[in-house]
């Protein structure tokens, strides 16, 4: 039986549901256990709210959340922005170079994490950078872009160059022919990019515990930090809150998708 039979065989069976269930099932039980009255990590003592309520208090969490959402968003935006300048100057290039300098971008994201993190480490040290704010933002625009750059690169060769040309005879400039005529093309792979960068900021922690400094903590460095000693409930409750949050955005966009998809159908 080849690979490509094995595979139907296995999604077409009840197999399907024993292997979401071996992915989704820590995050169940960490969601159940955020409503434990007990701090026991295996013993369940009842029902209750109090750790949401206390995560809402604590101050050293939602400083450190507060942090990571602002990292996330400067360093996504910027990224993104750089990241759409290298991927049209790269798609300008001629083969050659356009394959050595897209081989440039894969490094990045095939280097593993703890080098780039020591790296830029000794890079901010030996330039005496004080690590903080700007340190994290420098090494998140950093390996961001890339992605940024990745998730361009096909709509860019998607593109009808000679549009471009024609907005120029038409009397645009430059400028104004990229945001009227490359820019709504290409604005697709943009928005991936970013929420693609924001989403590895926010989720990084081996290359942010190198470049942060004592009074920057972004969450997975301060969720370390508290674990180091004792997993608190707190924990449990505010990833419950995260999955949740990222789970309706998904059935939301899902829904405005089936629902886009319905009216093409009965448009045409």
């Amino acid at each position: 039986m080849n690979v490509q039979k094995l595979l139907k065989k296995i999604f077409s069976s009840g197999y399907t549901g024993f292997i979401f269930l071996f992915l989704y099932a820590p995050i169940f039980i960490l969601i159940i256990f955020s409503f434990n009255a007990s701090k026991s990590k295996s013993v369940w003592a009842g029902f209750t709210l109090e750790w949401y309520g206390r995560l809402f208090q604590n101050e050293f969490i939602i400083s450190a959340f507060r942090n990571t959402i602002i990292l996330a968003l400067v360093s996504s935006v910027l990224a993104a922005i750089l990241g759409t300048a290298a991927a049209i100057g790269i798609y300008s290039l001629k083969k050659r170079p356009k394959a050595v300098m897209m081989n440039l971008t894969y490094l990045p994201i095939l280097n593993p994490e703890i080098i780039t993190g020591v790296s830029f480490m000794l890079l901010f040290a030996f330039i005496k950078l004080s690590p903080g704010f700007l340190t994290l933002l420098i090494a998140h625009i950093s390996f961001s872009t890339p992605y940024v750059i990745l998730n361009l690169m096909p709509k860019l060769r998607q593109l009808d160059r000679y549009q471009y040309e024609a907005a120029l005879d038409l009397g645009c400039n430059p400028f104004q022919a990229f945001r009227k005529v490359i820019f709504p093309e290409i604005f697709p792979g943009i928005l991936s990019g970013f929420l693609m960068a924001f989403t590895y900021s926010i989720d990084d922690f081996v290359i942010s515990y190198f470049v942060t400094g004592p009074e920057m903590q972004t969450l997975p460095i301060a969720i370390y930090s508290m674990i180091r000693k004792q997993i608190s409930p707190e924990i449990n409750a505010l990833s419950a809150i995260m999955f949740t949050v990222v789970l309706v955005m998904l059935i939301l966009v899902n829904i405005k998708d089936i629902r886009e998809t319905k009216k093409r159908e009965i448009k045409y």
